[in-house]
């Protein structure tokens, strides 16, 4: 990889152990919500990037003639592949190089992968290179800019600035995860490429344990409904979704 790797999966359950034991239905539910809303209905050649185990498959594989997910772990394209047989073609490597010709695909997305990338950048680029004249991509950010955050930051708790623009590099990854992003930080990185931002959303607005406990995840998933358009403007969502495209030459 022409990049240190920030998180390598190889060995690891991610879908056992991340997904399947821990209490994340809500966030499942609302990249779900989210995809379904930005996604095109029709798409010839389609590329999960980052997509692991196919985690969220059911919400392309019938809008894509072609479907590939690429990951850089060969045991969540391995499990991808068990779940999914011929309905999918899985692709490995390096997120910085990736595995498809110029203008190849009509659409793909990349969801929980922006937090890994050192280099964010460099990845778009890629995202921009093999995305066809016209095509989609829809891009998940995480988030600097959220309330907890800026609380933190407010009453001393936390030196991370999540008002400025710089990346916030966090080192504790079962508590804050990796890279962090200011949405004006990455929405300069779109424009630079050439991407047209189509539409935003605010996704997983009600990410909190408390919360789940005291209102209880199918209200949560309701509220999410309205509040992902709603509150996309304000962009305090721990992750920010991005419906862009390549223009037509």
């Amino acid at each position: 990889m022409s990049e240190k790797v920030i998180s390598d999966y190889n060995g690891y359950d991610y879908k056992k152990d991340f997904w399947e034991d821990k209490d994340r239905e809500y966030e499942d539910q609302a990249d779900r919500m989210a995809i379904r809303r930005l996604l095109p209905k029709r798409m010839e050649k389609f590329a999960d990037i980052g997509g692991g185990y196919g985690r969220l498959a059911n919400e392309y594989l019938k809008r894509a003639h072609k479907v590939y997910i690429f990951d850089y772990s060969k045991t969540e394209l391995q499990q991808a592949k068990e779940i999914y047989g011929d309905k999918i073609e899985t692709k490995a490597g390096d997120i910085y190089k990736l595995p498809f010709r110029d203008n190849e695909l009509d659409g793909l997305m990349m969801v929980r992968v922006t937090h890994h990338l050192k280099e964010l950048d460099k990845a778009m680029a890629e995202l921009y290179r093999v995305l066809k004249p016209g095509g989609v991509a829809v891009v998940e950010v995480a988030n600097k800019r959220t309330l907890p955050k800026m609380a933190r930051f407010i009453t001393g708790r936390s030196k991370v600035n999540p008002f400025d623009k710089k990346v916030a590099n966090y080192k504790e990854i079962a508590k804050d995860g990796f890279y962090n992003y200011h949405p004006k930080y990455v929405e300069e990185i779109f424009a630079r490429l050439g991407f047209k931002t189509e539409r935003v959303l605010s996704v997983s607005n009600f990410r909190s344990k408390t919360l789940k406990k005291v209102i209880g995840t199918n209200r949560l998933v309701k509220m999410e409904e309205t509040a992902q358009k709603t509150l996309a403007p304000i962009r305090f969502a721990p992750s920010i979704y991005y419906k862009l495209r390549k223009p037509e030459e």
